[in-house]
Order: structure tokens, then sequence, then C-alpha cells
């Protein structure tokens, strides 16, 4: 009796070890596609629309269609199952590769609103099978390994797609992703994944909870904070290649100043020590006023364009530091 009390634990937590790592790989993968056309497509909508206002304009409009696409995911999952939806996401990555290679400003549009959506279906659908495998005690195991295992191609997949574009081939990157696209879909069905939550059960409105939702203020703070985060990648990632070569640098170099400034991802255990030691909301603090004062100083060094790399650079460091805390909550949620 002793004997099984003892072994039913460590193999509970062999299976839980096995499960983190299958889990990996569909959000390994897809950080491959997703990273490796980060700088390379607003360098493309630069050469297409040939100003910053424009593709900035087009960056609204698809980010606009891609949440409306995003809010439809849940009712998406009813009508053709969770794997299904998954599958779309694959399957529209590879055609919005191929359509942002394209070369035309109007096929290039569609592809970049249609990879918004794909990565949107990939996402959700992923976190849905995440927290239907993997048990809630194994979830403080998951989340250090994703970031970990997603740090690699977020690091330097910024700087490769550059590097494929200018030194290889124009259509290199996107090749890349659509390749990548292509893996996760068939490791997707080789895992055979189960959906344990009913596709019977009614998607929620948002209309109905999103009120619901904004009436709690420790809630609006959260989705302030972390869309405020969440605004300001997307900012670093769009304008960081479009700056390196409005201001004299080359392509190669707005890569590599975006592939530095998410490199500090890797400081993510040290960030959640310093929150353990001297509090969370000192640690928000200081990553919040260092993100900030380093985007204004970098658009007050423009014309002297390798202080703006530095503070660019210096930017990414206190955005990772409040991705650090962000991940440190979550680690409390999930004990609580």
């Amino acid at each position: 009796m002793s004997a099984y009390a003892t072994s039913a634990p460590a193999a509970a937590g062999a299976a839980s070890r096995r499960m983190i790592l299958i889990f990996l790989g569909l959000f390994i993968v897809p950080g491959v596609a997703q990273s490796v056309l980060l700088t390379v497509v607003p360098l493309e909508a630069l050469r297409l629309l040939g100003t910053a206002r424009a593709v900035t304009l087009l960056y609204v409009v698809a980010g606009l269609a891609a949440l409306i696409g995003r809010l439809s995911i849940p009712l998406l999952v009813q009508q053709i199952q969770r794997r299904f939806v998954f599958s779309l996401g694959a399957s529209l990555l590879v055609v919005s590769a191929a359509l942002l290679a394209s070369g035309g400003p109007t096929t290039f549009a569609c592809g970049l609103a249609l990879s918004s959506f794909a990565f949107a279906c990939i996402e959700i659908t992923s976190n849905l099978y995440v927290l239907d495998h993997i048990p809630r005690h194994a979830l403080r195991h998951f989340e250090p390994a994703r970031i970990f295992a997603c740090a690699g191609p977020w690091t330097f997949g910024p700087w490769f797609g550059v590097y494929l574009q200018q030194r290889v081939t124009f259509a290199a990157p996107f090749a890349v992703a659509a390749v990548a696209a292509m893996v996760l879909l068939v490791l997707f069905w080789w895992l055979r994944l189960t959906e344990l939550a009913s596709p019977s059960r009614k998607p929620p409105n948002p209309l109905r909870y999103l009120p619901r939702f904004f009436t709690q203020p420790r809630l609006r703070l959260a989705w302030g904070l972390a869309g405020a985060r969440s605004a300001w990648w997307s900012t670093f990632y769009l304008f960081t290649p479009i700056f390196a070569v409005t201001s004299g640098l080359t392509p190669e170099a707005g890569g590599a100043i975006a592939s530095i400034g998410t490199g500090w991802i890797f400081m993510v255990p040290l960030w959640g020590w310093v929150g353990r030691r001297y509090g969370l909301r000192r640690l928000l603090a200081v990553g919040y006023a260092t993100a900030g004062l380093m985007t204004v100083a970098t658009a007050a060094a423009f014309h002297i364009p390798w202080i703006g790399a530095v503070t660019l650079v210096l930017a990414g460091f206190g955005a990772e530091m409040i991705d650090g805390a962000g991940n440190l909550l979550f680690l409390r949620a999930v004990h609580s």
C-alpha cells in the first residue's frame, strides 16, 4: 500500500511533465512563424505605402478586423469544434504568408488581417487545450517553461527574418512562416487532443459580460495595465524597424534592435525574485516608468540613430520587467 502511495504521485508528476513538453510545441512553433515576420512585415508595408502614417492606418484597420474575428472565435468553436478552429488558424497562416509575400498593397492588407486572425485562432484554442489537459497545480511549472521555450524564437526571430530577406531572398521569411504553420498543423493532429469542454455549451455574449467586467475597479486596473503593455509591444515591433530605416540605419539593424529589446525576456526569473523581495507595485512602477521614459527618449533622439537604438533596447528592458511582474501575478493566482 505504501509503495503504491509513493509511486502514484510520481507517475502523476511524470505524466504532467510529459503533457507540459507536448504542449510547449503548440506555443514554440507558432512563435517561430510569428517572430520571423515581426519586423519584416512593417518594413514591407513601409515599402508599399511609402509613409509611416499610412502603415499606421493599415495596421489600425487590420487590427480592428482582427478584433472582430477574435470576438467571433467562441461562436466559431461552438459551430465547427475547437480542433477545426485551430486547424483553420494554421491553414490561414499559410495563406496569409503567401498574400504578404505577393507584393501588392491589397493582397498585403488582406494577408495582414488574415495573419492576425490566424494567430488569434491558434492562441485561444491552444490556451483552452492547456486548461483542459494540464492540471491546475502543474500550471505553475508550465508557465515558466512556456516563457523560456518561446524566448528563443522571440529573441532571434525579429533579426533572423530581416536577415533572411536581405541576404537570402525576399520570400524566405514568409516561406519559413508557412512551413512552421504546416509543421504546427501536422503536430496538432498527431497529438490527437481531446476536448473536455462540452461543445453544446453556448458561448458567452461579450455585450453582457464586458459591462459587468468594467464595473469592477480591480479588473479595470488589471485590464488597463495589461492593455498598455500589449499596446507598447505592438508599437515596439511595428515602429522599431521603421525607426531604423528612416533614421539612417539598415533594416538588419532594426531587426537586431527588436531582438535585443526582446532578449531581456531571459531575465524573467530575476524579476520574479525582485518582485517577491521588494514588492510587485515597485517592480511594475519601475518597469512602466523605464519603458515610458526610454520611448520618449527614442523620439527625442530620432536624428541620432544609435542613441535611439540604445533607448529602444532599454525600453524593452522596462517592458520585460513588467512582463516578469505579470508572470508572478499569474503564478500567485494559480496558487490561490
